[in-house]
């Protein structure tokens, strides 16, 4: 057991409490008795002979009650059974939980009697989220996740399969935070929700934000929702931190309050927020994380507030409170209401970038980044896919502008190189700089080509390490360092550049690339700099 100790139906079951779901109707299976055996004494079964009329059931007891229901029926057959009535739920947005008993964990991929194949895919497109937890550990915060989605608008059933054997697990920790979170939907912060934000806010003895896309793809369109965003900060003095694996640049990094970009680890955001007793989070998830490190979520006392406008980042977070409405106007509603604690922490634009690490051994990608610093101006824009500085981009770029900075939401490789040249399309005023990695090159290179039969005004840089630096740092922290396949070499982006019809140098020392890179600003078309670092 863990410190809470409970199981994972014990918390599941907390969790059907938190959200009223007490009354189950259901046809038993086999696979379905260790859930069924559990029940509480404030748990009622309403037993239907056939799924279909189960499923009818509780549709007709949700639309009496406008509660969410839970409906408990056995793997495949017993799910097949059911949806004939689940189409009437679909189309009538009628909240139902599906909760599907599954075979014994480790036999489902041999197809044994009972086992559901594949048993997310089974009810769509007749349910709005289904899923089968790839852990035990991992049911409780699925059936919450589950209980919102069916609630979220637009409202509708959802299923979800659960291995019979997974009942009986441990619990995590972490489980007890799912019966205090709470999300809500409006058009806008409703004003009994404004008054409790703003209490949280000004009663906060050390707040923070965490902003994410949501606010910088607001800004573009809307240069205010920056202003508001900046007002708030300044007027609670808030630390200002980037969500997780940003994919844009929300707030200005040279902002005296803006203090970096959370590590994507869990112990790392943990630690990062452990001094903050509320944090309100706009726009972003709640969190991407990267890195596996265990730990718990939050420090006691850190209270999460999140307002986002995408519906599945509010249901899938396994702590805080969500609130599902337009990040611009909440920002700008909360910036006015919000007590002025009459503390600034300096000027706009006063915050210094922190300084690089140098090498004897040549030019570091630190270096690179001071480099492009020098030149910040407002007709260029940055693409980053350089993994390894991915932390430290916005430690040492200016970017203070909408829309100024983007990198890849996913992970995948092959983002930097057609993204620069497709923004160069989409905006020809532009300077658009394309720091890549050499392992991530190779997934786009092609881009070139275009780039240089329309003359987009491209600068690519190739951070080159001679490998995929980023796999060798996680095979370091994951303690397996002798791994195959991370070291390149050899591969000559100058001449391959030159081949597509794009001007190219190589570099290896902080003032060659400079030079070239003045060079670069100054063309009229593409060009490429291949710059070697050290890692």
């Amino acid at each position: 057991m863990t410190a809470t100790g409970k199981t994972v139906l014990q918390a599941s079951l907390d969790v059907f409490r938190t959200h009223g779901m007490t009354t189950i109707f259901g046809n038993p299976g086999s696979n379905e008795l260790p859930f069924l055996a559990g029940l509480g004494d404030d748990f009622r079964f309403v037993l239907g002979l056939h799924e279909q009329v189960v499923v009818g059931m509780a549709e007709g007891f949700a639309r009496a009650t406008g509660r969410p229901v839970l409906v408990n029926l056995h793997a495949a057959s017993g799910s097949g059974n059911g949806m004939g009535a689940l189409t009437n739920a679909h189309y009538g947005h009628v909240p139902l939980v599906v909760l599907a008993g599954q075979q014994v964990r480790r036999t489902v991929g041999q197809e044994t009697m009972l086992a559901s194949a594949d048993a997310a895919t089974l009810p769509t497109p007749l349910v709005k989220y289904s899923h089968e937890p790839l852990s035990a550990t991992d049911v409780p915060r699925t059936l919450s996740q589950a209980a919102f989605e069916a609630t979220t608008q637009p409202s509708g059933p959802v299923y979800v399969s659960v291995p019979l054997d997974d009942w009986d697990e441990e619990a995590l920790d972490d489980d007890d935070l799912l019966t205090t979170r709470k999300v809500s939907t409006g058009r806008g912060l409703d004003p009994q929700l404004q008054e409790e934000l703003l209490a949280s806010l000004d009663g906060a003895k050390h707040p923070a934000l965490v902003v994410g896309p949501q606010v910088d793809a607001a800004a573009v369109s809307d240069p205010e929702v920056l202003e508001a965003v900046q007002s708030l900060a300044e007027k609670l003095d808030a630390s200002v931190y980037v969500a997780p694996s940003p994919t844009r640049c929300p707030f200005p990094t040279t902002h005296p309050n803006f203090e970096g970009v959370m590590v994507p680890g869990i112990k790392s955001v943990r630690d990062r927020l452990a001094d903050h007793d509320v944090v309100l989070v706009l726009g972003a998830a709640v969190f991407r994380y990267h890195r596996w490190e265990p730990s718990n979520y939050l420090s006691p006392g850190t209270e999460v507030v999140q307002i986002t406008q995408d519906p599945r980042e509010a249901t899938r977070a396994p702590f805080g409170k969500a609130v599902i409405t337009d990040v611009a106007s909440s920002a700008a509603t909360l910036a006015d209401g919000v007590t002025d604690r009459g503390t600034r922490r300096g000027e706009r634009g006063s915050r210094i970038m922190n300084s690089a690490a140098t090498s004897a051994e040549g030019m570091t990608g630190g270096e690179i980044l001071e480099v492009l610093n020098e030149h910040v101006n407002d007709s260029v824009s940055y693409v980053n896919e350089t993994t390894t500085l991915d932390l430290d981009y916005l430690e040492r770029v200016a970017i203070d502008r909408p829309g100024m900075y983007s990198f890849p939401a996913s992970g995948g490789l092959g983002f930097g190189l057609p993204v620069a040249v497709g923004m160069s399309i989409g905006a020809p005023e532009k300077t658009v700089v394309a720091t890549v990695g050499d392992g991530s090159a190779n997934y786009g290179i092609t881009a070139l080509y275009t780039a240089a039969q329309l003359q987009a005004r491209t600068v690519f840089v190739i951070v080159n390490n001679s490998g995929y630096g980023a796999l060798a740092g996680f095979a370091q922290r994951m303690g397996v360092p002798k791994v195959p396949g991370l070291a390149l070499g050899g591969i000559d982006f100058v001449s391959l550049a030159k081949g597509y019809g794009v001007p190219a140098k190589q570099t290896s020392t902080r003032a060659e690339f400079a030079a070239a890179y003045r060079e670069a600003l100054d063309a009229t078309g593409p060009v490429l700099i291949d710059a070697s670092i050290v890692s």
